[in-house]
């Protein structure tokens, strides 16, 4: 046989051994041997009777914690990238919610002049959009033919009822039915809206009043005027919208993320930008339970005085308002990483250790953020360049 037959068979034979070999420790067969050494071991350390293994106490160690990631950065690098911090501590949170405020007018004192009956305005006494008017001032005059027969039908009445009676029982029977029916008529004058002092002139003077005075019912502002002098109008046709100003409204505009903390009765600032020395605190009246779809606003109603008539509806106002939140464990707000899945902070343990700390927070205000949880009085955390911290603990495969 030529040596190099020699070689390849003994190479061969190697590969062979090798490949058994492996197979075997793969396989486990080399672990029988052992298992039955240990086996063994266990029969003569227990008098050569292997324990039950549903009876044997195992010992199940506690998995350890996982640690929270962390990272060193030396001081002079610190110095460097600008690295500050501040300590998570409970102080009074005050939530200062500043908006801007509309003028509006008082609902509560507006009033609409209209007729019950129909007519012809013949005569106006007011005749412009904006004119003062007082409580009881002659606003137009009203020709109706309705009217004037009611009136007419009024007068006979009274006639009839002051015909001398016999002081029989028949005259006695007719005087009372007259009465009742003079009181019928003034009722249906009273009815279409005319006043006890029309009704007293009518029945001293035995005469019907052509037209009819329409007075004011309250003082304030002429906002709008329908009313044309010669043009016909309807029962509950709205001639005129008189608008009280003494008192205005400040209508203000709440996000829907704040809206959680307005109550009525919460006190508020108001302040007019134009009006540098007219400053007000008033209270929320009302919050409006609607919202408004492309704003994502609600509107809070305040009421402040206007005697003198300065401020006019439609004029912006700027309004804030102060809400306490009692005292809550809170770190600066740049403090805290959004990284859209959790919210963490960077704990400064000392000797230039970061460690990365998941914290749930609250409400913001005044550039705090409340903590919930994570967190304890006292820890120090990175307030500045914690950005940066971040990026070089995921470049070193430390962060999570």
């Amino acid at each position: 046989m030529k040596k190099r037959d020699i070689l390849i068979i003994s190479i061969a034979g190697i590969v062979v051994v090798s490949g058994i070999s492996i197979y075997g420790a793969h396989a486990g067969l080399f672990k029988k041997e052992k298992s039955r050494t240990v086996t063994a071991q266990a029969q003569h350390q227990h008098g050569g009777i292997p324990q039950n293994p549903s009876t044997r106490m195992e010992k199940t160690e506690e998995l350890p914690s996982v640690p929270l990631p962390s990272i060193n950065i030396p001081y002079d690098k610190q110095q460097m990238i600008g690295v500050q911090t501040g300590t998570a501590s409970v102080s009074s949170m005050i939530k200062l919610i500043r908006t801007v405020g509309r003028v509006s007018y008082d609902e509560k004192k507006l009033a609409t002049i209209n007729t019950r009956f129909d007519g012809y305005i013949e005569k106006l006494y007011v005749s412009t959009t904006g004119e003062y008017v007082r409580k009881g001032q002659p606003i137009a005059e009203i020709y109706s033919p309705e009217l004037l027969s009611t009136q007419m039908e009024f007068v006979n009445l009274l006639k009839w009822k002051n015909i001398p009676s016999n002081n029989d029982e028949i005259s006695t029977m007719l005087v009372k039915d007259a009465a009742n029916v003079v009181e019928a008529a003034k009722q249906r004058l009273k009815l279409f809206g005319i006043s006890d002092a029309q009704i007293k002139e009518v029945e001293r003077t035995g005469q019907p009043k052509r037209t009819l005075t329409i007075y004011s019912p309250s003082k304030g502002f002429i906002i709008q005027r329908q009313a044309l002098q010669g043009t016909r109008v309807e029962p509950g046709q709205a001639l005129f919208d008189v608008a009280d100003l003494s008192t205005v409204w400040i209508l203000a505009d709440i996000y829907e993320q704040d809206l959680p903390l307005i109550r009525e009765g919460q006190k508020a600032t108001i302040s007019f930008p134009y009006y540098p020395d007219k400053t007000f605190v008033s209270s929320i009246s009302y919050v409006y339970p609607t919202l408004d779809n492309i704003t994502r606003t609600a509107k809070v109603r305040f009421t402040i005085p206007n005697e003198k008539g300065i401020f006019k509806p439609q004029m912006y106002s700027d309004v804030d308002i102060s809400i306490g939140l009692g005292s809550q464990l809170a770190v600066p707000e740049s403090a805290v990483i959004n990284t859209g899945t959790k919210e963490i902070v960077y704990v400064d343990k000392g000797n230039g250790d970061f460690q990365q700390r998941p914290v749930k927070t609250g409400l913001r205000a005044n550039n705090m953020i409340q903590i919930l949880s994570g967190l304890n009085a006292g820890e120090v955390v990175a307030t500045s360049a914690n950005f940066l911290i971040d990026s070089e603990a995921r470049l070193r495969g430390g962060a999570q």
